[in-house]
């Protein structure tokens, strides 16, 4: 339904996750029976959560530990593990900077040159520990750097910038990332991203794509929608692409992964974005909680350090327990950022879904008072819902 916004402009409703419920159906189950398996790129993974590729929430160290958990980190290949051969005093000097020295500083910081040598170390070093070697870069570095990524062994690519889309004007003198090239030349499985549309996410698919990203602006740390005034709210990002891939499939055959990209805090947020279609999700900022994060405690967006224009900035987002108690459990904490798996599987008992796939089926309702109904003296104490 379109809504007049005034003479010559009407504008189509949007949802985010915070305004929509899910509706127990008519079946339950015991939560030890919910499969949450996927698979992206060919590789099966228990927990359909992926560790953003920020710096402040994986590097080597977190891409193992994700891996051994079941779940899935992906390490940025132009941020600090590719600019320094030892990271960890430059992750103290974010860490301990103020509020107003902060831009100045990681924009110096992120003008090291990348280091093609250390994007194969790091590569190898997340494989020599048994790690998934999941990696990303801007259009630009994929185009750099693609050769090098294939020759140290990654296990995925992930393509991302803040909107990709096959459709690139650029100037003459640049020769744009052809995408439907490069995946069909990548000997490992190619994941585009960020994409918020029904049009864009199938034009991504068409490219060869094994998984597309879907989020603009919503992160934690990013700044794009007040910076750019752009994006679209995840509930209707994320159902809109899945209906492309959907209508992709039937036409196809081919099914490619819908990973929503960022806004996600807790369970709910996990449970809420699969039910409006999506596979899997990627999160950064609660995994930037982890006592094994290298950020220390603070969290910041892959746009932050840009030169010319920031769109992000640093949060501190302290350190609340292990990657494990995060992911797995026991829960310390009562606001549900904690044992993301446990809540996905107990959502999915309460209503009735055994798989993803079921889970992708149930009702939604439009629900704006979700989070404030009834939670007065929880807001007043801040406690559980009212942190």
């Amino acid at each position: 339904m379109e809504i007049s916004i005034g003479r010559g402009k009407t504008a189509r409703r949007a949802y985010g996750i915070d305004e929509i419920a899910l509706v127990p159906g008519q079946r339950t189950l015991d939560p030890i029976l919910a499969d949450t398996h996927w698979q992206i790129g060919g590789i099966d993974r228990e927990i359909p959560i992926i560790a953003s590729a920020m710096d402040g929430v994986v590097d080597v160290r977190m891409a193992v530990l994700l891996s051994q958990q079941g779940a899935l980190g992906v390490l940025n290949l132009e941020g600090i593990q590719t600019r320094y051969a030892d990271p960890q005093p430059i992750l103290e000097r974010i860490a301990s900077v103020g509020k107003d020295e902060f831009v100045s500083l990681m924009q110096e910081l992120y003008a090291e040159p990348i280091k093609p040598e250390l994007i194969q170390q790091r590569i190898q070093e997340i494989k020599s520990q048994g790690g998934i070697a999941a990696v990303s870069a801007t259009p630009a570095g994929a185009s750099k750097y693609g050769s090098a990524v294939a020759l140290a062994g990654a296990d995925l690519f992930f393509v991302q910038a803040t909107v990709v889309s096959t459709a690139y004007l650029s100037p003459e003198s640049v020769t744009p990332l052809d995408l439907t090239q490069f995946c069909q030349q990548m000997p490992i499985p190619v994941i585009l991203g960020n994409c918020v549309t029904y049009e864009v996410a199938l034009n991504l698919m068409k490219t060869g794509a094994a998984g597309i990203l879907v989020g603009i602006g919503p992160g934690a740390a990013c700044t794009s929608r007040g910076v750019l005034g752009v994006g679209v709210p995840q509930a209707t990002a994320v159902a809109d692409c899945a209906a492309a891939r959907d209508d992709y499939y039937q036409e196809t055959g081919k099914y490619v992964t819908i990973v929503a990209d960022g806004g996600l805090i807790t369970g709910g947020d996990i449970c809420k974005c699969i039910a409006c279609g999506a596979d899997g999700v990627m999160i950064g900022s609660p995994f930037a909680r982890a006592a094994e994060a290298p950020g220390g405690g603070y969290h910041w967006g892959m746009a932050t350090p840009s030169p010319v224009l920031p769109r992000g900035t640093r949060i501190r987002v302290g350190t609340t327990g292990t990657l494990e108690q995060i992911l797995r459990g026991p829960a310390l904490l009562d606001d549900g950022t904690h044992n993301l798996l446990g809540a996905l599987k107990t959502s999915m008992g309460t209503l009735g879904a055994k798989s993803l796939k079921e889970m992708q089926q149930v009702e939604v309702v439009i629900a704006p008072s979700l989070l404030t109904e009834g939670k007065v003296y929880q807001k007043a104490q801040h406690l559980g819902m009212g942190k």
